[in-house]
This record gives C-alpha cells, sequence and structure tokens, in this order.
C-alpha cells in the first residue's frame, strides 16, 4: 500500500510546481498573475481531493506527513509558498483537519531554525489554521512548538530574528485569553513542565511566557493559605494527625496541587517544620506521619527507606543542643537542657535503629559542622547519646560503621594530659566516662574481628580507662554511687565482665532468696526486696544496659509463672520494671514485649497472682503508653473475663476496673483511628457481658465524637465507623440512656438509642418478684435446695435484694447466705449488683423518710463496710450508669452522695491516703510501705469476709489473695468518681449535692493520672450545660486544680490573673477579663511553641507528665482556663479573636503569624460557640465597603489578599488579617469542624455576594482546604464546588463589568482538573450557560458547550467526548505531571 501512495502523491504535487528550464534559470524574474496560481491551486487540491476520498481513514495521517516532507524537501521559497497555500486552502475547505496537518508541520524532522525562511513560512501557516484544532491538540501543539523554539541558540545572527519572530507569534495566539484556544490552564500547566519554578524561558520568547505565568500568580494565591511556612502543629494534640502537616520526603517541600506559580517560600524546604517537630518529646510517631515513613516495611531488605533530609535536621538538633550546653551552667537539674540531650538520645536510637537515618553519615556530618565551632562543653553530652547506639548495635555491623566517631573524639577532646576521673557520685559522671566506654566496645569489637583496626587507649582517656579496669578487679559494688551504672555502660558487649554489674543490680531488686515479706490480705508473702532502682541510675545505663535489665526481669517474670510459684514477685522488681517501661526507646522489649509476650505467657501458665500484678502496673504505673497497645490489652481483657479461672472476687474486679480505666482514658483523638482497626470484628473491644463497661465506652464515644466535631453536620450514623460498635454493644447488653445523659450525646447518637428504644423492667414487677423470692427463702427448709435455687444460672438475680431484706427485717444475714454468695461467684453476682442497684432506687423513693431512711442506708453502709458483700466502687458504678429519670434519677444521685459521705467509713480512707501519700510515685523509694500501712489500717476484704464472721455460726475464711502492688478502693475509685461527677453534672436539681462531693473528695484528683485533660474533656463536653452555672464550673476546676498545689510548682496551669480574680466566688460582680489578659494567655502558648528559655511553665520530666510535650500542656491548660471564665463562649472567642485584629500594644508585629498559629490552635480546640464566631467576622468582611464598592484599580485586590506582602509593607487592611487568622484557624481544624463550610458558604455568604472582589475572597478564603476535603470528606468538597459558581453566577448577573474573568477561570478550571472532576459537572453546565459570553466563552471546556465565537465550532466538537474521571491537563496517554491524574471518590 505504502509504495503506491506515495507515487500517486508524487504525480499529484510534482505536477502543480513542475516549471520550465527557463523558469528555473532566471529564478526570481518570472512572476504567476493570481489567476495561473488560483487555477494551479484548485487543479491540485481537486486532484487531491479525489485522491484522499479513496484513503482508508488510517493512512490519513501517513498521507499528511509525506506532503509536509515533500514540501520541506522543495528548495525554491516560491514553492514551499506555494504549496503551504494548498495546505492552507485543503483546511479551510475543510478536506483536511488542520490539527493533523499543524502536527506534522511542527514534528517535522527537517523543520529547523537554520532554514530561517522555511521556518517562518511554515509558523505562519500554523498561525493561520491553529484557530480550529481542539484545546487538547492547542495543548500538544503548545509543548511542540516550545521545544522547537528551545533547539535554537543562545547565540545567532541579529539578520535573522525577525524570521525567526513567527514562532513566537504562534506561542501569543495560542496563549492568547481572549482567543481562547484551550483553557489557559493547560497552557500553564505545560509552560511550567518545561521551564520549572526558577528557570527562564527561551530569549526568542521575551517576557512573554513570564507574564503568562504571572498571570496564574492570583490562581495560586487562591490556593494557598496565607502564612503556612510560620504555622506550626501541637504534636499528639488531635489535629496533628491529620493531612495538614505532611511533606514530601525528599525534599521536605509541601505537596502542593498543580503546577502554579505558588509563592516563593512554599517551595521552600519546611526544615523549620520538621526540626520544630523532632524538637519536641514524643513526636517520632507524627515525624513519621509526615514523612511517610513506615515502621512495618522495614522486614524487608529491600525497604530501607533513608531519610536524608531527616538525617540532617537531627545533625542539627545536635549541634542546637551543643550550642545551648556552652551557655548553660548546671546540667543535671532537670534543666531544659538535660531534658534535651535525654530527647535526643531516644529519637536518635529510634531513627538510626530503623534506618530512616544511617549512622556513619550522621556522625561524619556532626563533625563537619562542629569543625572550628570550639564546642566543647557539650562533648560528653553528645559522646553519652553516640554510645546509647553504639552499645546497642556494634555487635550487629560492621565495626567501619563506628570508627568516624574517633574523627569526632579528635576534634572534640584536644587535651594533651590526661582528663581527670569526675566524681562518681554524681550521675552526670556516666556522661564524663562515655567517649572511654564508646573506645571499650570499638576495641572489644576490634578483638572480636580479629581486625586490624585497633586503636590504642588516647592518653587523655588513660584514668579513665584505669579507673574501670580498677573497679571491675574490686568485686564488691556498692548501689550508694554510679560505678555499677559506668561498668554496664563500658562492657555491655563484654559478657565476661558484664555479669558482674548487672547481677548487682538484679540481685539488688530481686530480693535474695529467704527474706519473705507479707503483702495486704490473706497468705500473700513476697520476696523481701522494697526498694526499687532509683530513676537517676536508670537514666545512667545505657539503652544496652536498660534491654538487658529489662531482658533479665521479663525473663524471670514467665519463669516464676511457669514455676506456679507460691512467692509474689518484689515489690522492687515490679516497680524497677515498671519503671522501664518508660522509655520509649526499648519499646521491643519494654511495653511491646509486656503486652505481646508477657501477659498472653503470663495467661497460658494460669499465674493469676502475676496477672494480676501486671494489670495492677498497667493501671496505676504506666504513661504515655500509645494507644494501639491499650487498645489490645483492651481486647486481651475482654476475653480473660470469659475464661473460667478468672470468675474469682479479686481478680475479676481487677480486670473490670483495669478495662474501665482503658476505655475512659482514650483520647478523644485516639478513639476513631483505634476502633476503625475492628470494624471487621468489634466484638473484641466489646464486653459480651459487663454492661457498665460498655456503657463507659458509649460515654466515651460521645465524648470523643463531640470533642472532635466527627458528627458536625450530620444527623445519623449511618454509614460510620460508630454504627457496627453501637449494634454490636445493643446486641450484647442491651440497654437505655436516661434522657437528660442523652440530651448530651451529638444528635446522631440520640437519634440511634431512641430508634433502638429497650424496654425497661417496671419497678412494681421487681417490687413483685423480689417479695415472691424472699417468700421462698423464708419457706424452703432444705440447705441443699436452697443454696442451688438461689445461685443457679438463669435464676433471677435478686440475690442481693433479699440480703437486704433479711437486714431490714431481721438485722441479720445466716450461713446459707454465705454460702449461696460463694457459689454465685464473682461475675455472675455482677447483674445482681445491678439489679440491687435498681431496687435500692424505688426502696428509698418510697421510704417515709427520717428514721426509716437512716436505717436504710445504715443497711446499705454495712453491705459494703461490715459485710464486705459488694465493694463501694463497683455499687457506685452500677447506680451512677442505671437510667433512671425525673425523681428516681435524683434519689439515685441521692444514694451516691450519702454512700460516700453519710458515714465516715470512705471519707477517713481518702483523706489519710490524700495526706499520707504523694502522686509522684517515680521519685519515691519508699512507697511499699506507706502502701502496707495503709492498708494495714484500711485492710481489703475481697472475700466476704465481714459477712462470714457475722454468720452464725461464723465461717473460717482463710482466702488465698493475689499480691497487691499499688491499688486500694481511693485509687479504684478514682475512675468511677470520674463518672459520677459526669452524672451529677447532667442534671441541674443535684448540683449541690456535686458541690458538696468535690469539696469532701475532690483532694483524690492529686493522683488522678490526667486532671487537665478530665477537666478539659468535662467543660467542652458540658459546656451547653455549664453555660449558665459558672459558679459550678468555678468549683470543678478549683477542686482538682487545689487538689493539685502541693504536688506542682506555682504557675504550673492556671495564670496568676486567674487566680487571683476568677476563682474568688462573687455573685455580684462577675469579673470580666480584658484585651491584655487574652493578649497575655496566648503570648503564654507562642512563647512556649516558640521554645523561648526559660519558658512560661515550669520545666519537668515529660515521661511521667500527663501531656507528652510543652505545647501539649500549654495548650490544654490554656482552654481549661478560658472554659471556666464567667464569661459566654462567644464574647471568649471574640475577644481571642481580637488579639490580631484588634491593635495590641502586647502583640509583636514582625511575629504575627505565630500569634494567628496560636489563636487558631485554642479556639479550635475549644467549643462551637467559640470558633463559630470567626464566621461573623467573615461576614462584617465581605459586607463592608472595601470589598462591596466596585473597584477600577488594577491588580488591587490581589496586591490586598497577599497578607505578608502587605504585612511587611505596612499596607495591610483589615479584611487581610481576617484572611490570614481564618487559614490559620482553618488549617488547625477538624474535619468536623471544616465541614460547617458548605453551609456557611452556601447559605449565609452566598446571599451576600455580589462584587467581583467578594467573589475573590471567598474563593482566596475556602480554596486551600479543597485538597482537605478531597482527601476527608468528599461531599463537602463537591457541595463547594457548586457554591463557587452560584456566587459567580450572582457576580456575573450584577456587575457590568468583570475585570478579573482569567484569574476566576483560572481558578475554577485548577479547581476541576486538581479536585471535583466531571463530578460536578451537571448543576456547573445549566449556570455556565447562563452566564456572560466572554465567561462563557472561556469556561466553555469545563462543560463542553459550544460557544459559537470563529472557529470556536470547530474547536468543541472534538473535545465532547470527555473521560468522566479528572482529565489531567497532560494528554491522556502521555503521562503527565505526576501528582495530576485523580480519579474522584463519589
Amino acid at each position: 500500500m505504502a509504495i503506491p501512495m506515495e507515487s500517486q502523491l508524487q504525480s499529484i504535487f510534482e505536477d502543480v510546481v513542475k516549471t520550465e528550464v527557463i523558469e528555473e534559470a532566471f529564478a526570481g524574474m518570472f512572476m504567476d498573475t493570481p489567476e495561473d496560481e488560483r487555477t494551479k491551486l484548485i487543479s491540485c487540491l481537486g486532484a487531491f481531493r479525489q485522491y484522499w476520498s479513496t484513503l482508508p481513514q488510517e493512512s490519513h495521517e501517513q498521507c499528511v506527513q509525506w506532503i509536509v516532507r515533500f514540501i520541506h524537501s522543495q528548495h525554491s521559497p516560491k514553492r514551499v509558498s506555494f504549496l503551504y497555500d494548498c495546505l492552507a486552502m485543503a483546511v479551510e475547505t475543510s478536506l483536511l483537519p488542520p490539527r493533523m496537518v499543524c502536527q506534522a508541520l511542527i514534528n517535522s524532522e527537517t523543520l529547523e531554525w537554520e532554514r530561517t525562511q522555511l521556518w517562518a513560512l511554515t509558523f505562519k501557516l500554523v498561525r493561520k489554521i491553529i484557530g480550529g484544532v481542539d484545546y487538547k491538540a492547542a495543548r500538544d501543539l503548545l509543548k511542540a512548538v516550545l521545544d522547537k523554539i528551545q533547539t535554537i541558540p543562545s547565540l545567532v545572527s541579529s539578520a535573522v530574528v525577525h524570521q525567526l519572530l513567527p514562532a513566537r507569534e504562534v506561542v501569543e495566539y495560542i496563549l492568547d485569553r481572549n482567543a481562547c484556544l484551550l483553557p489557559a490552564y493547560f497552557a500553564v500547566n505545560e509552560i511550567r513542565k518545561l521551564y520549572p519554578e526558577g528557570q527562564l524561558s527561551h530569549w526568542l520568547l521575551g517576557s512573554l511566557i513570564s507574564d503568562f505565568v504571572d498571570s496564574f500568580r492570583p490562581t495560586a494565591r487562591m490556593n494557598s493559605i496565607c502564612g503556612r511556612c510560620s504555622l506550626l502543629p501541637v504534636v499528639n494534640n488531635s489535629g496533628a494527625i491529620c493531612n495538614s502537616w505532611k511533606l514530601d520526603p525528599s525534599t521536605l517541600r509541601f505537596p502542593l496541587r498543580g503546577m502554579l506559580p505558588y509563592d516563593k517560600d512554599l517551595f521552600e524546604p519546611q526544615t523549620g517544620l520538621l526540626r520544630y517537630v523532632l524538637e519536641q518529646p514524643y513526636s517520632r510517631d507524627m515525624v513519621c506521619n509526615m514523612l511517610g515513613l513506615n515502621k512495618q516495611t522495614l522486614n524487608i531488605a529491600q525497604h530501607k527507606q533513608r531519610c536524608p533530609v531527616l538525617e540532617e535536621q537531627l545533625v542539627d538538633l545536635v549541634v542546637y543542643a551543643m550550642e545551648r550546653s556552652e551557655t548553660e551552667e548546671q546540667f543535671d537539674d532537670g534543666g531544659t537542657s538535660q531534658l534535651l540531650w535525654q530527647h535526643l538520645s531516644s529519637q536518635l536510637i529510634f531513627f538510626v535503629l530503623f534506618q530512616f537515618a544511617s549512622f556513619p553519615h550522621m556522625v561524619l556530618s556532626l563533625h563537619q559542622k562542629l569543625a572550628g565551632r570550639g564546642l566543647i562543653k557539650g562533648r560528653d553530652h553528645l559522646m553519652w547519646v553516640l554510645l546509647q547506639f553504639i552499645s546497642g548495635s556494634i555487635q550487629k555491623n560492621a565495626l567501619a560503621d563506628f570508627l568516624p566517631v574517633m574523627k569526632l573524639f579528635d576534634l572534640l577532646y584536644p587535651e594533651k594530659e590526661c582528663i581527670p576521673v569526675p566524681d562518681i557520685n554524681k550521675p552526670q559522671s556516666t556522661h564524663a566516662f562515655a567517649m572511654t566506654c564508646i573506645w571499650i566496645h570499638l576495641n572489644r569489637k576490634a578483638q572480636n574481628d580479629n581486625s586490624k583496626l585497633q586503636i590504642p587507649i588516647p592518653h587523655s582517656l588513660k584514668l579513665h580507662h584505669e579507673f574501670l579496669q580498677q573497679s571491675l578487679r574490686n568485686k564488691s559494688l556498692p548501689m550508694t554511687d554510679y560505678k555499677i551504672a559506668l561498668l554496664c555502660n563500658a562492657y555491655s558487649t563484654n559478657s565476661e565482665c558484664f555479669t558482674l554489674p548487672m547481677g548487682v543490680l538484679v540481685e539488688t531488686i530481686y530480693g535474695n532468696g529467704n527474706v519473705r515479706m507479707s503483702l495486704p490480705g490473706t497468705n500473700c508473702v513476697a520476696s523481701g526486696s522494697v526498694t526499687p532502682l532509683p530513676m537517676n541510675l536508670l537514666d545512667s545505663l545505657t539503652v544496652h544496659a536498660k534491654m538487658s535489665l529489662i531482658h533479665s526481669i521479663a525473663t524471670r517474670v514467665i519463669k516464676l509463672a511457669q514455676a506456679k510459684s507460691s512467692i509474689a514477685l518484689a515489690p522492687a522488681l515490679v516497680e524497677t520494671y515498671s519503671r522501664l517501661l518508660v522509655y520509649m526507646e526499648i519499646e521491643s522489649l519494654g511495653i511491646k514485649g509486656f503486652i505481646s509476650q508477657l501477659l498472653p505467657n503470663v495467661f497460658k501458665c494460669h499465674a493469676w497472682g502475676i496477672l494480676h500484678t501486671l494489670l495492677e502496673m498497667f493501671s496505676y504505673r504506666m504513661h504515655h503508653i500509645q494507644p494501639h497497645y491499650r487498645v489490645q490489652l483492651l481486647s486481651h481483657l475482654h476475653s480473660l473475663a470469659a475464661v473460667p479461672q478468672t470468675n474469682q472476687n479479686q481478680l475479676h474486679l481487677c480486670v473490670e476496673s483495669t478495662a474501665l480505666r482503658l476505655i475512659t482514658a482514650l483520647g478523644s483523638s485516639e478513639v476513631q483511628p483505634q476502633f476503625t482497626r475492628f470494624l471487621s470484628d468489634p466484638k473484641t473491644v466489646l464486653s459480651a457481658e459487663s454492661e457498665e463497661l460498655n456503657r463507659a465506652l458509649i460515654l466515651t464515644l460521645a465524648r470523643a465524637t463531640h470533642i472532635t466535631d466527627f458528627f458536625t453536620g450530620s444527623d445519623s450514623i449511618q454509614g460510620t465507623w460508630c454504627k457496627d460498635i453501637l449494634q454490636t454493644i445493643m446486641n450484647f447488653t442491651p440497654h437505655n440512656w436516661a434522657s437528660h445523659t442523652l440530651s448530651c450525646f451529638p444528635a446522631p447518637l440520640q437519634a440511634f438509642f431512641k430508634q433502638n428504644n429497650v424496654p425497661q423492667e417496671s419497678r412494681f414487677n421487681l417490687k413483685k418478684n423480689v417479695e415472691e423470692e424472699y417468700r421462698k427463702w423464708k419457706s424452703m427448709t432444705n440447705e441443699n435446695d436452697i443454696i442451688t435455687h438461689f445461685s443457679m444460672q438463669g435464676s433471677p438475680p435478686l440475690f442481693l435484694c433479699l440480703l437486704w431484706k433479711m437486714l431490714l427485717e431481721t438485722d441479720h444475714i445466716n450461713q446459707i447466705g454465705f454460702r449461696v454468695l460463694e457459689r454465685i461467684g464473682a461475675r455472675a453476682l455482677v447483674a445482681h449488683v445491678r439489679t440491687f442497684a435498681d431496687f435500692l432506687v424505688y426502696e428509698f423513693s418510697t421510704s417515709a423518710g427520717g428514721q426509716q431512711l437512716n436505717k436504710c442506708i445504715e443497711i446499705l453502709n454495712d453491705m459494703v463496710w461490715k459485710y464486705n458483700i459488694v465493694t463501694l466502687d463497683r455499687l457506685i458504678l452500677c447506680l451512677a450508669m442505671r437510667s433512671h429519670e425525673g425523681n428516681e434519677a435524683q434519689v439515685c444521685y441521692f444514694i451516691i452522695q450519702l454512700l460516700l459521705l453519710k458515714p465516715n467509713d470512705f471519707r477517713n480512707r481518702v483523706s489519710d491516703f490524700v495526706k499520707e501519700n504523694a502522686p509522684e510515685h517515680w521519685l519515691q523509694s519508699d512507697w511499699h510501705n506507706k502502701h502496707m500501712t495503709y492498708h494495714k489500717k484500711y485492710p481489703e476484704k475481697l472475700y466476704f469476709e465481714g459477712l462470714a464472721e457475722q454468720v452464725n455460726p461464723p465461717v473460717q475464711l482463710q482466702p488465698q489473695y493475689l499480691p497487691i502492688y499499688f491499688g486500694n478502693v481511693c485509687l479504684r475509685f478514682l475512675p468511677v468518681f470520674d463518672i459520677v461527677i459526669h452524672r451529677f453534672l447532667e442534671l441541674l436539681p443535684v448540683s449541690k449535692s456535686l458541690e458538696t462531693l468535690l469539696d469532701h473528695l475532690g483532694g483524690l484528683y492529686k493522683f488522678h493520672d490526667r486532671p487537665v485533660t478530665y477537666l478539659y474533656n468535662t467543660l467542652h463536653y458540658y459546656e451547653r450545660h455549664l453555660r449558665d452555672r459558672t459558679n459550678l464550673k468555678r468549683k470543678l476546676v478549683h477542686a482538682i486544680m487545689s487538689s493539685l498545689k502541693d504536688n506542682r510548682t506555682p504557675g504550673w496551669c492556671l495564670s496568676e490573673t486567674y487566680l487571683k480574680f476568677g476563682m474568688n466566688p462573687r455573685d455580684d460582680n462577675v469579673w470580666i477579663p480584658d484585651d491584655t489578659y487574652y493578649c497575655k494567655l496566648i503570648g503564654r502558648l507562642v512563647d512556649t511553641m516558640a521554645g523561648k528559655s526559660p519558658g512560661p511553665f515550669p520545666n519537668c520530666d515529660w515521661r511521667f507528665n500527663e501531656f507528652p510535650n510543652p505545647a501539649a500542656h500549654a495548650l490544654h491548660v490554656t482552654c481549661v482556663e478560658l472554659m471556666a471564665l464567667a464569661v459566654p463562649g462567644k464574647d471568649v472567642g471574640n475577644a481571642l479573636l481580637n488579639v490580631v485584629l484588634k491593635s495590641q500594644p502586647l502583640v509583636p508585629r514582625e511575629n504575627v503569624t505565630a500569634w494567628m498559629n496560636a489563636i487558631g490552635l485554642v479556639i479550635t480546640a475549644l467549643p462551637e460557640p467559640y470558633w463559630i464566631v470567626l464566621h461573623d467576622r467573615i461576614v462584617s468582611v465581605i459586607s463592608s465597603p472595601a470589598l462591596t464598592s466596585e473597584m477600577e484599580c488594577v491588580g488591587y485586590p490581589f496586591q490586598l489578599l497577599d497578607f505578608t506582602a502587605c504585612h511587611q509593607s505596612y499596607s495591610e487592611m483589615y479584611c487581610s488579617y481576617v484572611l490570614a487568622l481564618a487559614h490559620a484557624v482553618w488549617h488547625h481544624s477538624s474535619i468536623g469542624q471544616l465541614s460547617l463550610i458548605p453551609k456557611f458558604l452556601s447559605e449565609v455568604l452566598k446571599p451576600l455576594v455580589k462584587t467581583e472582589f467578594q467573589l475573590l475572597y471567598i474563593y482566596h478564603l475556602v480554596g486551600p482546604f479543597l485538597q482537605r476535603f478531597q482527601q476527608e470528606r468528599t461531599r463537602c468538597m463537591l457541595e463547594i464546588g457548586v457554591a463557587f459558581y452560584e456566587m459567580l453566577q450572582a457576580v456575573d448577573l450584577h456587575s457590568k463589568h468583570l475585570a478579573y474573568m482569567d484569574p476566576i477561570c483560572d481558578f475554577l478550571y485548577h479547581m476541576k482538573y486538581m479536585f471535583t472532576g466531571d463530578s460536578v459537572k451537571d448543576q456547573v453546565e445549566k449556570i455556565i450557560c447562563t452566564l456572560r459570553p466572554a465567561m462563557k466563552l472561556r469556561l466553555r471546556f469545563i462543560t463542553h458547550i459550544s460557544v459559537m465565537e470563529p472557529g470556536a465550532a470547530a474547536a468543541t466538537a472534538t473535545s465532547a467526548s470527555q473521560p468522566t474521571t479528572v482529565s489531567s491537563p497532560a494528554p491522556q496517554s502521555g503521562p503527565g505531571p505526576s501528582n495530576i491524574p485523580l480519579s474522584v471518590a463519589q
């Protein structure tokens, strides 16, 4: 086929260009008349048309390419010109498609810039016919033309320039926004691929390209968050896990969408942000999340994700710590420098261990950065950090990896004489020895490898080395100094030398074999060592030594569990083990081993005593355990509860108490990510039988979804992760909620419980059944029958009600009653307590009061304290979790109050415990003695001992108690107290009783492990209930805060101003804070986040703190204080916005974005009334004259909306401040809070928008958040997309003239191609049809409506068949920019 085609074409075209010999001889002298030309043209085209009609479709392109080759092979410009005229006419008469012709011309290899005439003629032809191509072809042609232009060298003769210019004219025409051959958005995309940020375009194009790209700066700005580079998160705050903080792991740049010319600072690596996060304790998960580093992939050798940018930031942090050490005098005072080095070694070990950073690279980089700096005061701390890693990994890695450390040594230890031995009674002596220890490890490795690289001991370290050798020879090692730690650190890789010092440590806490001591309860004996290893000593051991220690403890515990030893673990061992679990750097042997190996092993051996011990540790001694471990333990506990062996009073109580603590302690932002992991099988994290635990989980769920605004804007739980969980709970333990509790739930949860109402047993029925059973009890005579009948599985759980009646009527219980209780068993008894709780409420409701009431209370009390039938914490928990309404609810709470306060039993226990003990267990060496003294004074009786003594004849009981190391009734009651306070808050009439409870028992909060979080959650969740009850609010804050006053440094929480004015009850004259107060409060958070030293808050050991880092602490205490004010949320919110929106002398101009960042963090962490006021500010800006008057000033709106530039030139206006502040607030918002934006746009702002400037302001306000909506709530993104067009329609209608059509259209194209795709096409098409022609022309590619403009009809004809995904600006087949083609999840 190919050969005949060429010959046929040849005959058609050569015929036309044939010339006489004489014409060729006198070229340029002969002229054809125009008529001749025309005749030739027509005949040529006629012949060609006939031939073309016979050609099959697939040969068309080949044919056009041949024609172009033929033309380019002509030497005579006249012939070329004539043939080009032929082509032009063929296109004009629609014989040839313009796209095919243009592509063949531009892509021809023979089109070279040196053939200047051919070049000029070709581009003139292209310019003439390109108007007819469709928009995708226009984009491809633009790319091809730009590529061709790139072939022109930078130096050419000026004579030929004018002939090269037609190529530029083609580009100019394609880019001409009025010609509108393609969306300008496509064009900028191609240009930015060819000329990325900072690269100049070709000289031939002059400023054409840069001007065109500049015209997209407004669009880029409309998609940028103002001041984004200075916004910082609070690590471990709920907002910190969202997509706002992600960075590209290779460049540390923000992942920006599209190829727009964003502001320069957005293209910079965000080292400041990463560095800030790295500096925060407990930030490693967030670092991994920001950089997309995945610990899971590490098992696969190929997936070593070394991250050089992270490595560099870690090195910079070390250099920063070295600089800090130069200026700090003291080191071991718990000061900033010590905390920083401690935290650094933890970060370094984690990132190097998981191979995100390479050790040798880091050491060399450190050497380079420290060389010539003369920073040597911190050298010992630096070597201590390096020793941590070296001692732990030198055995597994090549020696060469560690030798760079010796280069650092030469740099930092320039001494010629020996360095003296430090005072080994001080903990920092271990740092002074670090370099010598490193040398010992390197040397040991060299010997083991028979390596040639042995390094003689440097002269300056001689004395240190001799001291260590001497100490090894001396076999008796005292625990009073740090010699043991030094030896462990130096010889942890040398087993012969290591066993001696490690053996001493281990012996100290195991207790030698013969000494025994008793623990609380009967028959419970433990090994006799009570003093745990102090934290100072543990801190002085390297990670490697700590790992050996924790490994030997865990192994010993498992051995004892297997041996079924009757001797409990030594208290010193248990306390030391808990202290070791605080170190994040030994996580795999620490908490991970605890949950996934130790617990299951102990359970398998049925070592219930040890199991009880581990659960106690978890309840009272653990800090900052990652949520997935806690939820894993919760599911262990639920499966444990079902095993027959755990049906034993003490163990059952312990399992339930631990589960309750785990559930109520879940952070609001942890609930969703943790529970969504169990959606396939929600049963594992729910209790099959404990209604109380499931209710506690629902309360936690309600609180979490309220605080994270998860349900904001939705009215049903359909399709959410909560649905299966709630459904499963209702199958396991069907129950109702009282209306006053239900009214605090988020609306979708309320709806769920109203739909799934469970019929309650009537009080009349309950009373009747109790009477009936009591009659049976009295009438039956055979002891065995009685025991069998009342303890049988499936018999009604009324036995506690019967005991109550016996005591009421006869004042005593016989031995059979005791036997029945024993037989019922711990697990089944819970149901009896539940019915008993309901029965009590009915009894008290109908009691005549006075004498009878006192009798009732006395009996109830005896059941708890005298007969030990039920423990106080369980009974109160059951009472607090019942769902009584109205009067009965008040009676229920009255019983709780009487139980807690009327008799002295519990009050005395609480006041003694609070008086004698301090919560800082990690600083104590005598906890055990105090614990034993307390238990001797107030023994716990969990096996009905009191009843056994009272029955006639008395039963001799010697129950086998499981060891109790930490717990008691006061500590067990704390999580129950949390729940009680919440129940009392929900019911208005019992407020006074709550105040009384807080007065008497509030001191217990001294031992709460998260008092500020509890206050924060309570004030946030009950904001609506507490709005008008300012006294109660203050009382609550006062009770909890004052319980801690003896154990915290002044200034740790509430501000001085608040303590002075806000804490005193003054009903007549409520304190209304002024602007200065709010500025100081926000300033405190700003200074904390900036790492100011000394900081606004006292230093503390974050490992044992409620919060993981200073910023998280500062944020929460600030929110608690703001919610505690006797000022409506709306006013507080406005005052917070005014901190930057009004001119405040306390807010420094140069630092204003840091203040906006702090306001964003605080206001989004407060309830809705506080942050929703921002919407009013936006409305006032939109309606302000600045935006509503028609401004003719060109470029004006965009300059005004560039907050940073305006701010630097002192020309900012109120509207740009509001814009920047709104961005700071929304950047920190949860997706739930953001989901109110679509409604705000369509219901509030849309009716106000009339001018172009208003429209641009709104695009700029919301545009930057489309990306988050797309990732987290697609529905909202689509609603916003439609609202944007509806507003445009209104502006189009109201404005005579539109000055900014192009930026508006560019923004809408960006939205389509990056976010919405064709998902909103139907709604949008209807709107675009109504716009003015110029606007319709520009937007025609969004809808593919043909706008009958010249050349447009042809253009749109080919573009109607668009795929429904988001088509990328790149050709469909070819690869576009890597982040473009997206499919939109509906």
